[in-house]
């Protein structure tokens, strides 16, 4: 019954015109973020950061989450139309939706689509609601090592597993801590690797790196590399399902929604993974094999999209509960937390709960929202992709540069911004990821603070981290992360 009370008065703040105002302008947005190629949540929410001065801390996290979960809805058109995935997580969804399309089902497989994200989006927001208080209680029962050792499993399994190359996603997360150390030690107050650069005292904004690497770096890459490129648009049909379509792709969606949520709840780098385990589990177990691959089979569209959104959604406890994101776009919403002087954590259920509950609440709204947004309104959607590149990527610098100077009126800042923006573009061209830079600079910082308050504990002896039943099953399962992966390769071998 306290949860019960706990939500409707988070639906009663959600609820509120202003919240709703909030709710509804970030689905658009979002719907329209996921729409247009190449662009994604992560580069929306960092280029609309700088508004969390000025905007009241429920409103904004409303706001943010349905650009977020908006974004996926909105990536499912681009991959069925064109061919080209607005998301990450929407790649899958290319492989059978843009052959439906090509045999002139595209209505269908945007129907599926639809009407997946939102089945899954609900039902993983009710595991949400039943599932993040327990993970809160128990969390506070967690001590400096194993809080340590869970932020090292993030680091690890972010960038070291699931990037194309270990290398790569090791030398992006030493990027991001190196930045997360510059300005005054949390516990000594000492100075240090500022350079003389006295802007540096205070540290590096976590803002302002999201918004150079993300935002700028990708129009600066888009100038670069892949301005002239055009893309062909599959004719739109009828947005309905027929009665057989419907029975092949309820079971799809709860599949995928099994599949899905278990992934967002831990730090495995997005919804990359759940979407093809999805896709491969539909194409074992669909009686119409031979659709995939050739005309397109509605399973492959809907199981991987449900799977999908279940993952965005999941992200959130994990985000909530334990202060960890297991995807750039939660590290990004985690700093907009930060920006408020809001620690996400345990304690957030008890210290800010009307946030998290309306926080919740607004995700059941959004979802009903992006329904009747995406279905009847997706013609108007399409026209998005009609925006000349130039002119749209020209604003987005705009934009980012008057947010970033609008923080501390600094040029200095917009130097920094830039510089960053090239570092991306760099990282972009030699395929370094760039989300362990934001994780590694979020978490790093927290991660040395448990780290140091671990070994005073125990006195400076290592031996702390073996010491407890929770912290030695984190070890192992550290190790269990980076050994089994390789040792598997080597035995397909």
């Amino acid at each position: 019954m306290d949860l019960w009370n706990q939500l409707m008065g988070g639906f009663a703040a959600a609820g509120t015109p202003v919240n709703l105002l909030w709710a509804f302008l970030g689905c658009v947005i979002g719907t329209g973020i996921g729409v247009l190629p190449g662009l994604g949540p992560a580069v929306t929410v960092a280029m609309l950061l700088p508004i969390t001065s000025q905007v009241e801390p429920t409103a904004s996290m409303i706001f943010f989450a349905g650009i977020y979960y908006g974004a996926m809805y909105g990536g499912s058109t681009t991959s069925i139309l064109l061919n080209t995935p607005g998301e990450t997580g929407t790649m899958v969804t290319a492989l059978e939706g843009f052959k439906m399309a090509k045999s002139g089902r595209a209505g269908a497989a945007l129907a599926t689509a639809a009407i997946g994200s939102f089945v899954a989006g609900t039902v993983a927001t009710v595991l949400v609601t039943l599932f993040a208080p327990v993970v809160a209680d128990f969390a506070v029962t967690l001590g400096p090592p194993e809080y340590f050792l869970l932020m090292l499993l993030a680091f690890t399994t972010v960038s070291a597993v699931l990037g194309k190359s270990t290398l790569r996603g090791m030398t992006a997360l030493f990027i991001g801590l190196a930045m997360g150390l510059i300005g005054l030690d949390q516990i000594t107050g000492q100075v240090r690797y500022t350079g003389g650069v006295p802007e540096f005292m205070d540290g590096i904004e976590t803002v302002l790196v999201a918004v150079g690497l993300f935002a700028v770096g990708e129009t600066l890459y888009m100038a670069l590399y892949e301005g002239r490129s055009k893309s062909e648009v599959n004719k739109l049909s009828s947005v309905h399902m027929t009665k057989m379509e419907w029975k092949r792709s309820i079971p799809a969606w709860l599949r995928g929604t099994v599949i899905g949520f278990p992934f967002g709840t831990i730090p495995a780098g997005g919804s990359e993974i759940p979407t093809f385990l999805s896709y491969a589990t539909e194409r074992k177990l669909s009686d119409h094999k031979h659709e995939f691959g050739t005309t397109g089979a509605i399973e492959g569209v809907a199981g991987p999209e449900a799977a999908n959104n279940a993952a965005v959604t999941a992200t959130l406890v994990p985000l909530l509960t334990l202060g960890i994101p297991t995807s750039v776009t939660a590290a990004i919403l985690l700093s907009a937390l930060q920006n408020y002087g809001i620690q996400a954590g345990p304690q957030l259920f008890t210290a800010s709960s009307a946030l998290v509950w309306a926080l919740i609440a607004s995700l059941y709204i959004g979802n009903v929202m992006l329904l009747v947004l995406n279905l009847p309104l997706v013609g108007l959607w399409v026209k998005l992709l009609k925006i000349p590149k130039p002119q749209l990527y020209a604003g987005i610098l705009i934009f980012a540069t008057v947010g970033v100077y609008g923080m501390r009126q600094s040029a200095f800042d917009l130097f920094l911004m830039l510089g960053l923006g090239l570092v991306g573009v760099v990282m972009r061209r030699f395929d370094f990821p760039t989300a362990p830079v934001v994780v590694g600079m979020i978490l790093g910082p927290l991660a040395e603070a448990q780290g140091r308050n671990a070994l005073s504990i125990g006195s400076g002896s290592w031996s702390v981290f073996v010491e407890r039943p929770l912290s030695q099953g984190l070890l192992v399962l550290l190790a269990a992360v980076l050994v089994v992966p390789r040792v598997w390769k080597m035995m397909r071998r």
